[in-house]
C-alpha cells in the first residue's frame, strides 16, 4: 500500500515538522512494515510554470516530426515575452496550456534545464510530459495537457503537487483494513496519540424500496450489497489534477472521471466497488454462483471459462462480473474518448465472501485490487458509505444528479464479541499493563469493552483478524511497544545432547564438505517433466510421487522422490553463469508412498490429541528416507605447476560414497548395473552389510548421454544418490577410532587376471577374506586389457598392506598370507596370477 503524506495529513494533524522518516519510524512501532520512503520530486528545482501555446511552427527534413512553438508563460522568464521551444509531441494544440519547464531549472534525475540549438533552432526550455517530471503514467504517453481554467505563469510545481513523500507499506494477511489510507490513517493517530477524521463518517440516506433491483442468491458468498444511481453525468467531465496525482501517487493510473472516482474512494476507505452503465445492464443485477462451463469476457479482454464456485454479478443476460474481482466488458463504462460517454452509472458497494473470492482469483490466475482487499477481509459496514462517498464525488466532479433510490441488501449478523480476563495481556506478555491500558489501548483500535475482571470486547467489523483473547492481548502488546517487553532468556530442560543419528548426518556432510563438495539446498518439489528428463521407466517407484493440494508452482505439485533433478538443476545454473567446474551435494528427505498410508483426519485444537490420534495421522503419511547425493562435472583436480589436472568421472561418484560410508565405519561393494538415470555401462551399484545381509544402499556413475542432452549439462556429468537411513542400519555398534600400529607395514602387489565380466568387488572381497587378519587394506591400483592377456579377459592389479598388531612380521608370514589370498580368488573367481 502506498501512501502520500500529503493525503495522510488529511485525517491526521501531524506536527508540521514531521517528514516521511519520522512516520516510518511510529508506523514500525506500532507493527506496520513501512519498506521504504520515496521521495517524490527530489531535487526538482523551479521555475516550472503553466504556459499557453500561441503558435505552432512544423519543421520540416527531420527524420521524425518537430515542432517550433512560442509559448505565453506570463512573467515568469522575466520578461513577459512569449517562449520559444523545440517539441517533439503531437498531442497539443495551439491555444492549450501546458507545463513549461524554464532555463535554470533541474528536473527529476539531476537533469539540468539550459537554452540550447537543437534542429537549426534555439529551445529556450521544454514543455513536459508527465514522465519527464516523474509523475508516472496518465496513459497519454505525451505533453501534459492542463485544464484551461488555470492561469498562465502558475507555479506548476505546487499546482501538479510534485513534491511529496510516499510511504510504501508492506500490508501483512491479517491486516487487510491497513489497505487504505482509513486504515493507515488510524494507526497513525494511535501512534501518535492524535485524534483521526474518520472518512466513513458520512450522513448515509436509509435504504428504501425504489432503489435499482437487485437479487442475492447466495447470502453466504455476499453478505450486504449496497447499490445507488447517478445520472447525468458530464461527458467531458475530466478527473481534476490532486484526484489523478493521488491515485498517481498510489500507483494507480488515471483512466477516466467515474473510474477514478470508485478507485479513489477504494484507496480511501478500503472498500472495492464497482461502477455499471446503466444503459448495458439489462434488468436486476443479481448475484449468484456461476454454472460450470459459463463464460465472461472481463474488463482486461480475457474471455474466461467459470467453474461453479465462481461468485457471479448478473442481470437477465448472464453473468456481467466476476464478484469481487474484476467486472465484465459488457457493461464497461467507456473513457470519454471512446465511442460510448457514460451518462447514468449504477454504483456497486457490496461485501463479499473472503475465502470464496481468494479461490476465484487464484483458479483464473486473476489478482486485482479489489480481490487483494476482500481476500483479507473488508469491512461489510463500510460499504453504504463507500457508495455514498463515491456518490458525493459523481455529483461535486461530474455534475451529476444522484437519485432517491438506495438499495441495500444484506444479511442477518451480530457484532462478534470476545470473552477476556482484564489481566489476560499481562500474563501473555509477561508486563502489568493494568486494567486502564488494556481497555484504552482495544478502545484506540476500535473496539467497545465493557466489564471490570472479566471484559467483554465488541471486536470492530474492520477487524476479521481479531477472534480470540490472544488476538486482542497482542493488540495492547504491539501498541504498548514490543521494545518494551523485558529480554528474558528462557531456561532450556536439560538434555542428552544428539542422537547418533543427528551426529552421523553432521559427520556426513562435513565429510562431503572437507572432501571439496559445496552443499546446495533445493525446494522438495519435483514435476513429471524432471523424472521424464532423467529417463525413469513408466513403473520406476520414483514416478509415485506425493501430489500436494495447494503446490507453489504447477509446474512442480508432487513431492520429491530422489535428489538428483534439485541438485542436477543447480549445477546447470551454476554451469550457465560461468563455473564450470563442480561438485555439489545435498542430503535431505525424499517422499516414498507405500500405497498403505490410510486417509488424514483432521486433529482437536482444543486439547492435545490422544496417542491413537496421532498414530493415525502417523499413518497417513508416505514413507520419508533421508538420503544423500552428490553431482560432478569439470575438472576433479585442477592443473597447473604441479602438473596435469583431471575431469571428474564416476570413479569419483563411487568415492564420495565410500567417503560418506566411511562415517560409519562401514565398507561398501560396489557392483556394476543398470539404473536410470546413470549410463548403462558406467554405473555402480553400492551395497552395505545390515545384519548380515547385502542391502542396496544406493547407485553412482556417469549420467546417461541422453539425460546430460535433454537437461542440457555438461558432458560426461556425474552422481551418487545413497539412502543414509540404510547406512545407519549397517553401523555395528559404537564407531571405533582407527588405530596406529607401531609395527612396520609389509606390501605386497598381486596381478590376476579374470575374465572380463568377473567384477572388480568380488576378486577383492576373495583377497581379503583369503589373506585372514593380517590383512589391513587391499587396494585396486591398475586395471589392463590387450593382446598380452587374451581376447574376454582383463588384468586387475590389487596392492596388499599386511600388519600385526603385536609383531613385526617377515617376508615368509606376509608370502603366506598372500598365496592364501590368491587362493582363494582363483577358487571363487577363476583368478589366475599374471605371469604364473
Amino acid at each position: 500500500m502506498r501512501v502520500p503524506l500529503s493525503w495522510l495529513r488529511e485525517y491526521v494533524d501531524l506536527p508540521a515538522t514531521e517528514t516521511g522518516r519520522d512516520v516510518q519510524a511510529k508506523l514500525v512501532a506500532v507493527g506496520l512494515e513501512v519498506e521504504t520512503v520515496e521521495q517524490i520530486g527530489a531535487g526538482l528545482k523551479g521555475p516550472l510554470v503553466v504556459g499557453q501555446v500561441l503558435t505552432i511552427e512544423e519543421l520540416e527534413g527531420f527524420k521524425k516530426p518537430i515542432r517550433f512553438c512560442t509559448v505565453d508563460v506570463g512573467g515568469a522568464n522575466g520578461t513577459g515575452e512569449p517562449q520559444e521551444i523545440v517539441c517533439g509531441a503531437r498531442n497539443f494544440s495551439v491555444g492549450d496550456k501546458v507545463v513549461v519547464v524554464l532555463p535554470g531549472a533541474v528536473l527529476p534525475g539531476d537533469f539540468a534545464i539550459a537554452a540550447r540549438k537543437t534542429y537549426g533552432k534555439t529551445s529556450h526550455g521544454m514543455i513536459c510530459s508527465t514522465d519527464e517530471l516523474g509523475m508516472g503514467d496518465d496513459g497519454t504517453h505525451g505533453i501534459i495537457v492542463l485544464p484551461p481554467e488555470h492561469e498562465v505563469g502558475t507555479d506548476a510545481i505546487e499546482l501538479l503537487q510534485l513534491v511529496d513523500e510516499v510511504l510504501d507499506i508492506a500490508v501483512t494477511p491479517d491486516r487487510g483494513y491497513c489497505l487504505s489510507m482509513r486504515g493507515v490513517a488510524r494507526e497513525t493517530a494511535i501512534a501518535y496519540g492524535l485524534p483521526l477524521r474518520d472518512p466513513a463518517l458520512l450522513d448515509v440516506p436509509a435504504p428504501n424500496a425504489y432503489g435499482y433491483p437487485v437479487k442475492v442468491a447466495d447470502p453466504i458468498g455476499c453478505d450486504k450489497f449496497t447499490a445507488r444511481t447517478v445520472v447525468g453525468l458530464q461527458p467531458e467531465a475530466r478527473s481534476p489534477i490532486w484526484l489523478q496525482r493521488r491515485l498517481q501517487k498510489a500507483g494507480m493510473r488515471p483512466i477516466s472521471l467515474a473510474v477514478d472516482i470508485t478507485n479513489y474512494v477504494m484507496l480511501e476507505l478500503g472498500q472495492p466497488l464497482h461502477a455499471y452503465d446503466r444503459t448495458r445492464v439489462d434488468g436486476p443485477i443479481g448475484v449468484r454462483r456461476a454454472q460450470q462451463g459459463e463464460k465472461l469476457t472481463t474488463l482486461d479482454g480475457t474471455v474466461r471459462v467459470l467453474d461453479a464456485e465462481d461468485l457471479v454479478i448478473t442481470d437477465n443476460r448472464g453473468p456481467i462480473g466476476l464478484a469481487g474481482v474484476m467486472g465484465g466488458a459488457n457493461t464497461e463504462i467507456a473513457d470519454v474518448d471512446g465511442e460510448h460517454h457514460s451518462a447514468e452509472v449504477v454504483i456497486e458497494a457490496a461485501h463479499f465472501d473472503a475465502i470464496s473470492i481468494a479461490r476465484t482469483a487464484r483458479r483464473h490466475k486473476l489478482s486485482s485490487e479489489a480481490s487483494k482487499r476482500f481476500e483479507r477481509g473488508s469491512d461489510p459496514q463500510a460499504a453504504a458509505a463507500a457508495a455514498q462517498r463515491t456518490v458525493d464525488l459523481l455529483v461535486l466532479l461530474a455534475g451529476g444528479t444522484a437519485e432517491a433510490g438506495v438499495t441495500e441488501v444484506s444479511a442477518p449478523s451480530a457484532p462478534r464479541t470476545i470473552a477476556m480476563p482484564a489481566n489476560h495481556p499481562d500474563k501473555v506478555a509477561g508486563v502489568e499493563y493494568g486494567r486502564e491500558t488494556v481497555v484504552r489501548r482495544l478502545q484506540e483500535v476500535g473496539c467497545d469493552v465493557y466489564g471490570q475482571d472479566e471484559l467483554i470486547v465488541t471486536v470492530p467489523s474492520w477487524r476479521p483478524d481479531l477472534s480470540e483473547p490472544n488476538d486482542l492481548a497482542e493488540e495492547v502488546i504491539r501498541l504498548e511497544g514490543y521494545e518494551n517487553l523485558p529480554s528474558t532468556l528462557p531456561t532450556p530442560p536439560s538434555g542428552r545432547g544428539l542422537t547418533d543419528r543427528q551426529r552421523l548426518y553432521r559427520r556426513v556432510g562435513r565429510a562431503l564438505a572437507g572432501a571439496g563438495y559445496v552443499e546446495a539446498l533445493n525446494y522438495p518439489f519435483i514435476g513429471e517433466a524432471a523424472l521424464d528428463q532423467l529417463g525413469l521407466d513408466a513403473e520406476d517407484a520414483r514416478r509415485r510421487t506425493v501430489k500436494l493440494v495447494n503446490p507453489l508452482s504447477d509446474e512442480e505439485p508432487a513431492l520429491r522422490t530422489t535428489l538428483l533433478p534439485g541438485l542436477l538443476g543447480a549445477l546447470r545454473r551454476n554451469d550457465g553463469r560461468g563455473s564450470h567446474d563442480l561438485a555439489l551435494f545435498e542430503t535431505g528427505l525424499v517422499f516414498r508412498p507405500t500405497g498403505t498410508e490410510t486417509k488424514a483426519v483432521r486433529l482437536p485444537v482444543d486439547r492435545r490429541p490422544t496417542a491413537e490420534e496421532i498414530a493415525g495421522l502417523d499413518a497417513s503419511l508416505p514413507r520419508q528416507p533421508r538420503r544423500a547425493a552428490v553431482v560432478l562435472a569439470g575438472a576433479r583436480e585442477q592443473a597447473g605447476w604441479w602438473g596435469k589436472g583431471r575431469p571428474a568421472d564416476w570413479a569419483d561418484a563411487i568415492e564420495a560414497a565410500r567417503t560418506i560410508a566411511h562415517e560409519a565405519g562401514v565398507e561398501v561393494t560396489v557392483r556394476s548395473d543398470r539404473h536410470a538415470p546413470w549410463h548403462p555401462g558406467r554405473c555402480a551399484a553400492l551395497y552395505v552389510t545390515v545384519n548380515g545381509e547385502e542391502t542396496l544402499f544406493g547407485h553412482a556413475g556417469e549420467l546417461h548421454p541422453r539425460v546430460v542432452k535433454d537437461l542440457h549439462l555438461p558432458e560426461r556429468t556425474c552422481a551418487m544418490e545413497v539412502e543414509l537411513d540404510v547406512l545407519e542400519q549397517a553401523v555395528d555398534g559404537v564407531l571405533q577410532a582407527p588405530r596406529i600400529s607401531t609395527f612396520p607395514v609389509a606390501t605386497q602387489d598381486v596381478a590376476l587376471i579374470v575374465a572380463e565380466n568377473v567384477p572388480a568387488a568380488d576378486v577383492e572381497r576373495a583377497l581379503h577374506e583369503g589373506a585372514g587378519e593380517l590383512l589391513e587394506s587391499v587396494r585396486l591400483f591398475d586395471v589392463f586389457t590387450g593382446e598380452q592377456i587374451g581376447a574376454g579377459r582383463k588384468s586387475l592389479a590389487y596392492a596388499l598392506r599386511f600388519r600385526a598388531a603385536d609383531r613385526t612380521l617377515t617376508v615368509d608370514e606376509a608370502s603366506a598370507a598372500r598365496d592364501a589370498a590368491v587362493a582363494l580368488a582363483a577358487e571363487r573367481t577363476g583368478a589366475v596370477l599374471r605371469g604364473a
